[in-house]
């Protein structure tokens, strides 16, 4: 779907060169454009990279391990309903460790198993679980630590000062996940007393 989305976009902006007679922008913008992009990801690659390598070590490890059991009691008040010794909970701390280090790429592997073990729990498998919702929630206003992707970003684009961003991205995350998880509770909270919300 998201591929019809980029080629419906591309189409427009393409017949919209040809109508006003701009071709040679056009022309232009995709030279000057790929050549960008290859330079972003030749920027950003060692950087992910390093911290793709660091979250493998942690996990071969068992540090992953041991933060899952760090994590635990607050899994368990925020997934109630997954059993203690479920494999979803150790991928699911898995993913906040990686999204904590701001690598949402690193997190997307062990997200995906996450929701493939909380699928396996669910008893309506054509509809999204209490908690396959709320970990979807904690992914994606999830607590980030080091914005490292953002941080490569900015110094690929040679700002002043790249890591002014960390405390205003900490705040904001914290802020996120907290207005999130509880908008989360009350939802449930509604629906468990029999209000449709």
């Amino acid at each position: 779907m998201v591929g019809y989305i980029w080629a419906f976009l591309i189409g427009i902006g393409i017949v919209y060169s040809f109508i006003t007679g701009n071709i040679n922008v056009l022309n232009e913008s995709i030279l000057t454009n790929a050549n960008e992009a290859l330079d972003l990801i030749l920027n950003l690659m060692p950087i992910i990279v390093l911290w793709t390598g660091i979250l493998k070590i942690a996990e071969a490890s068992g540090l992953l391990d041991k933060f899952a059991r760090l994590l635990s009691p607050l899994l368990r008040k925020i997934f109630p309903t997954v059993p203690k010794d479920n494999k979803a909970l150790g991928y699911i701390s898995s993913n906040i460790a990686a999204n904590m280090l701001g690598l949402g790429s690193a997190a997307t592997p062990a997200g995906l198993k996450a929701m493939n073990e909380l699928q396996k729990i669910n008893p309506k498998k054509d509809t999204a679980s209490t908690p396959m919702i709320t970990f979807l929630i904690l992914n994606t206003a999830g607590v980030t630590l080091i914005p490292t992707t953002i941080l490569a970003l900015r110094v690929a684009y040679k700002s002043s000062s790249p890591g002014e961003i960390i405390l205003p991205a900490i705040i904001a995350t914290v802020c996120s996940s907290i207005a999130g998880l509880t908008l989360d509770y009350i939802i449930r909270r509604k629906k468990k007393n029999g209000n449709n919300f």
